[in-house]
């Protein structure tokens, strides 16, 4: 646990104070509730400003302490629950970055969120490095070098406006990628609907999110609006891959035993 919290948490802060330097001024993020479907409820203090998309951060950071402490049968080994906690721990932390954005509306926690996004994706391409290679052949120098480009990647956003959009959608791709060659390669039935789910809530996080406003238009949307609801997809997702990826971690360790012996 203290390896997953300094590998998670000493990122996190220098992205923090990056982001509060001067380096991030030309990136394009949105600093208004006009952004939102969702109306601000004027007489909220800020950290409710617009209160279900406040709250649904309350979900990433249950989700994630859930899987924090998930005891995974007790049959984990020491490299496997390091590849747990360390998922955990970034959704965790980012329940927190989006919930400040919306509260202060500044450019850092705006910056944050879209920065932090891109090292929560590449870690499920780094998870599945790990399943398809096996404990021996890990190394953890290959998925802090994994992570290290993806936070680097995010240098799209000062050369383009949608830099950032394309820096997350080759990230999306690559795990939907890896995804489902793993789960060929090594999967069953109940990995196959964890899979299928995990990719359904995705394209439910972006469609609702790139819709929100136009969905406000009915009246279904117009309180608990699309944005939203692509949260509540964002925290599936996230759900989803853990499902995933530790069960098609325990089949590939167990399958390995087998042949061992």
């Amino acid at each position: 646990m203290k390896a997953a919290v300094f590998h998670v948490s000493v990122p996190l802060l220098l992205c923090v104070a990056l982001a509060n330097t001067w380096l991030f001024h030309s990136v394009e993020v949105d600093l208004s509730y006009d952004h939102y479907a969702e109306r601000r409820v004027e007489y909220l203090p800020a950290f409710l400003a617009m209160p279900f998309n406040c709250l649904i951060n309350v979900a990433y950071i249950y989700m994630g302490l859930y899987w924090l402490l998930w005891h995974g049968g007790g049959k984990e080994t020491e490299q496997s629950r390091y590849m747990r906690q360390v998922f955990a721990l970034m959704a965790v932390f980012y329940g927190p970055v989006q919930w400040t954005r919306l509260a202060v509306l500044r450019r850092a926690p705006a910056v944050l969120d879209q920065w932090f996004t891109l090292p929560i994706f590449a870690w499920v391409p780094v998870w599945i490095g790990f399943i398809e290679g096996g404990q021996a052949k890990w190394r953890a120098k290959h998925a802090a070098a994994f992570e290290l480009f993806s936070l680097l990647s995010y240098g799209l956003a000062l050369a383009h406006e949608r830099g950032f959009e394309a820096a997350l959608g080759c990230h999306v791709a690559l795990a939907i990628y890896r995804g489902v060659r793993v789960q060929l390669a090594h999967g069953d039935g109940r990995t196959r609907t964890y899979l299928l789910l995990a990719v359904l809530s995705c394209a439910g996080f972006v469609v609702l999110k790139l819709l929100d406003q136009w969905l406000a238009q009915y009246r279904l949307f117009q309180r608990v609006t699309g944005h939203f609801w692509s949260k509540v997809c964002d925290v599936l997702q996230f759900h989803f891959s853990f499902c995933f990826l530790t069960t098609l971690t325990r089949m590939t360790r167990e399958k390995s035993a087998e042949q061992k012996e």
